[in-house]
């Protein structure tokens, strides 16, 4: 399972995302893909995002049970904290 969340991208990767993904929220998309088909529609989204910023997240065998990758300008930061990866925020 994967879910792919955008924010302020442009209507041409939106509606791309919809032909792979259930959109079940404004931005929000989920869908069920092998990791070749996942990096595919991600390399898609990172070519089209524009000004816009997004996160892909998905189940992996780890400690958390997910994994996620941000692309974009956002307050939030993946971080690595002894292997367990968190979300650290940036000041306004």
């Amino acid at each position: 399972m994967m879910v792919v969340v955008t924010n302020n991208v442009p209507p041409r990767l939106r509606g791309r995302l919809a032909v792979w993904l259930l959109e079940i929220r404004a931005g929000v998309y989920i869908g069920n893909y092998s990791a070749k088909t996942r990096a595919m529609i991600w390399d898609n989204v990172c070519e089209l995002i524009g000004d816009g910023d997004a996160v892909i997240a998905w189940a992996a065998p780890n400690d958390a049970g997910f994994e996620f990758e941000t692309f974009g300008t956002n307050r939030r930061i993946p971080v690595d904290f002894d292997g367990l990866r968190l979300v650290s925020f940036l000041p306004e």
